[in-house]
């Protein structure tokens, strides 16, 4: 009976091979990723606290979120564009705001790319968490109660957003 044996550079090759094929992946994913080389992301804790007032520096970077109805941005029915007050990043058009009641400015949707979408389970619920694709800011969470088209509500923090009128 005769067992497969490998020669040292064979075995040295598949290693090599499955090394490859196993960074693929994540080769693909930087590669595809416009913002990957992004100054923002290369930004330390201490030049975000400069950067950001701090309750905007709390929502952005440690994720925290707003008092409901305290948002300025709430009243903002001007035409123009949201943009990440983290990086200027444009994110929401103002024609897709609309009044969601929940004491937070909502979308029904954003301009593509601008968004990294992850799960979150803070408070014991699945639900889906969104940051800014440029400096990975966060931004709030979307939910499945919105308006047509989309059906989704993007449920945002006013701190993390900058409004520049038409």
């Amino acid at each position: 009976m005769s067992t497969l044996s490998l020669s040292p550079l064979s075995r040295r090759g598949f290693l090599m091979a499955s090394a490859v094929t196993a960074a693929l992946p994540s080769l693909a994913f930087a590669a595809a990723d416009p913002y990957a080389a992004s100054p923002f992301r290369k930004l330390s804790d201490a030049d975000w606290q400069k950067r950001l007032p701090h309750a905007s520096y709390e929502v952005l970077r440690h994720e925290d979120t707003e008092p409901p109805g305290s948002s300025p941005l709430l009243a903002e029915h001007r035409k123009g564009t949201f943009v990440c007050l983290g990086c200027g990043l444009p994110v929401f058009k103002s024609d897709w705001k609309f009044e969601s009641g929940t004491g937070w400015p909502s979308f029904y949707t954003y301009i593509k790319g601008a968004f990294l979408e992850k799960k979150d389970f803070a408070i014991g619920v699945p639900r889906t968490e969104y940051h800014c694709a440029q400096c990975l800011g966060h931004h709030g969470h979307v939910f499945n109660d919105g308006p047509k088209p989309t059906g989704l509500r993007y449920c945002n923090n006013g701190l993390s957003l900058k409004f520049v009128p038409a």
